[in-house]
């Protein structure tokens, strides 16, 4: 074992006494992995070859007219939606619920390049196709990033938007982040272990206070990556990153039109690309609650709510708390 894998695995069992959970190969499509409802598949079109998108379609017995869509993070999946899913359908929502190309059950195709606005455009296929004409965009982490571009891109879709802890609210590059090139993101992915995924949560997700729910979610991520798949999953994973990082979605604020609303734990740690900044550099990048207030200031007429003592996932960490402040954002 690498010295920094020994030291990942000291540092979760300092600052919590549950254990690493084992890594059974789920799949690089988490074939293996249940969901809560029933998945399906659309067919699309990624750097020139036919994927499957997964997606989960969840209708109430009694429906009130109102869509959500729930668009997942980077190191989510469409199945952590679930308690707000369960929730808005018994309120009689129809909630859509997509794994991105690239992601959880969806393909990774090797070919493929990444950008939000082509996520966004499968995710508008995905809705058409379900003959949904406009629906609220809900998008957490990555996915708040996702759901931003949606609503530039897809205003006529876009009943309302609520971002959630999103990534994409300063530009890195432009504070001085150094690029890092895909062939090194690929390397560092490909060293990810249940020991890292669960240290790196611990300390930017959860503050330090880990409980036994969220190892499912350890096991999730890390499982994809323990068989044949892992190369493609690395890959997709890697290139991302490198979405992320070069497209920052804050220019764009001052385009959405949709009513809009971000919701922020106050106790979210997180700094992406923190590891890959020079040291001197890292200390002044700071953490999504602190840059919220002046990018939410881009978009007119948009509401920030604090949910105070709560991470960077409040959907798992906080639910009843989170489907308040969630109800509220929808109207």
């Amino acid at each position: 074992m690498s010295v920094i894998a020994t030291l990942a695995l000291l540092q979760v069992a300092a600052a919590s006494p549950a254990p690493v959970p084992a890594t059974p190969d789920l799949g690089a499509n988490l074939e293996r992995f249940d969901y809560p409802f029933t998945v399906e598949r659309l067919r699309v079109s990624m750097g020139g070859e036919v994927a499957q998108m997964a997606f989960m379609d969840v209708r109430p017995e009694t429906a009130n007219g109102r869509v959500a869509v729930l668009l997942h993070g980077k190191n989510f999946c469409g199945a952590t939606w679930e308690a707000a899913a369960r929730m808005l359908v018994a309120r009689g929502w129809r909630v859509l619920i997509p794994d991105q190309i690239g992601f959880c059950k969806s393909d990774k195709p090797a070919g493929a390049q990444y950008t939000l606005s082509g996520l966004a455009a499968n995710t508008a296929r995905l809705m058409k196709a379900r003959g949904i004409g406009r629906a609220v965009i809900v998008g957490h982490s990555m996915g708040g990033m996702l759901a931003a571009r949606f609503a530039i891109d897809h205003p006529e879709l876009t009943d309302r938007l609520v971002m959630v802890n999103p990534l994409g609210l300063s530009d890195r590059a432009a504070e001085g982040v150094p690029y890092r090139p895909l062939a090194d993101l690929i390397a560092d992915e490909r060293k990810t272990t249940a020991a890292t995924i669960k240290a790196y949560q611990l300390a930017n997700y959860y503050h330090g206070e880990w409980r036994p729910a969220y190892d499912r979610w350890v096991r999730m991520l890390a499982g994809q990556s323990a068989g044949a798949g892992r190369e493609a999953v690395a890959t997709a994973q890697a290139k991302t990153s490198e979405m992320i990082f070069t497209q920052p979605v804050v220019y764009g604020f001052g385009r959405i039109k949709a009513p809009a609303t971000v919701i922020v734990g106050t106790r979210d740690t997180t700094v992406f690309g923190k590891r890959q900044a020079p040291a001197s550099l890292q200390q002044f990048l700071k953490p999504i609650p602190a840059i919220a207030p002046a990018a939410v200031a881009k978009i007119a007429g948009a509401r920030l709510v604090r949910l105070d003592g709560v991470g960077h996932a409040p959907q798992v960490e906080a639910p009843d708390r989170f489907h308040e402040a969630l109800l509220a954002a929808l109207g």
